[in-house]
């Protein structure tokens, strides 16, 4: 069953508006635009329940490939086709990452900033504040590094740019929705940022997405990592 409801796998609908919603898992009543065609309705922190483990995962990291420690993060029982999961992971694969490949910062204290500030960007960013969660993501890290406060100067702007380059790149590509492509593309922009601002050099690779069949929404050859793309790409070469 492709992944939409974690109760029912019914698909999910989105609200004009937000409504009262009451957990299925924890009983817990919020506000919000989501919930699947069945009415059955998960908060984000039962979504991601186990998401902790990120901060361990990554401190154990030896990897300057974000791309790769992204997909051991994507492999986990924590992480869902879609979720506001990846709103944290983006961002500590890519200075777990970064710090492998010689850059500068502390990832005792970075990685749990990073997993208190990602997870409070909500699922459906994307959709309805007009900015994806990967790509906050991917901002978020170059303002851990650069150690931006509202009161920076520098630093401020280079978290600003950092998160622009994401999301254009992923406003390039277009909707619907994918958690995995969005996160792809907001870490190779921060690939080359990172090495176009810091000089630090991480390791980066195109993927060829293994999850396509497990996205109702998934785009196909409009999506840069699509594995049809990738066998049009061999086949040229030939």
């Amino acid at each position: 069953m492709n992944e939409e409801c974690l109760i029912c796998g019914a698909k999910l609908a989105y609200l004009e508006r937000e409504e009262p919603m009451t957990c299925r898992l924890c009983g817990r009543t919020e506000n919000s635009r989501t919930r699947c065609e069945a009415g059955h309705y998960v908060c984000s922190d039962c979504h991601t329940q186990g998401m902790d483990q990120i901060v361990s995962i990554c401190l154990a990291e030896r990897s300057a490939a974000p791309l790769e420690i992204m997909e051991k993060l994507m492999s986990q029982p924590f992480c869902h086709m879609h979720g506001p999961e990846h709103h944290v992971m983006v961002g500590a694969a890519l200075l777990t990452a970064f710090r492998n490949a010689g850059g500068t910062v502390e990832l005792e204290t970075a990685l749990p900033e990073m997993l208190s500030r990602g997870r409070n960007v909500p699922g459906g960013a994307c959709g309805f504040w007009g900015a994806c969660g990967a790509g906050l993501s991917a901002g978020m890290f170059a303002s851990i590094v650069s150690g931006s406060t509202p009161l920076a100067g520098e630093a401020w702007g280079v978290s600003h740019r950092m998160t622009a380059r994401s999301l254009a790149r992923i406003g390039e590509i277009g909707g619907p929705r994918c958690c995995k492509r969005d996160s792809y593309l907001s870490i190779l922009e921060a690939i080359d940022f990172a090495r176009e601002t810091w000089g630090v050099e991480m390791t980066r690779r195109t993927p060829v997405c293994t999850r396509c069949g497990q996205n109702n929404q998934c785009i196909g050859k409009r999506c840069p990592f699509s594995p049809g793309r990738a066998e049009d790409r061999a086949e040229a070469n030939q």
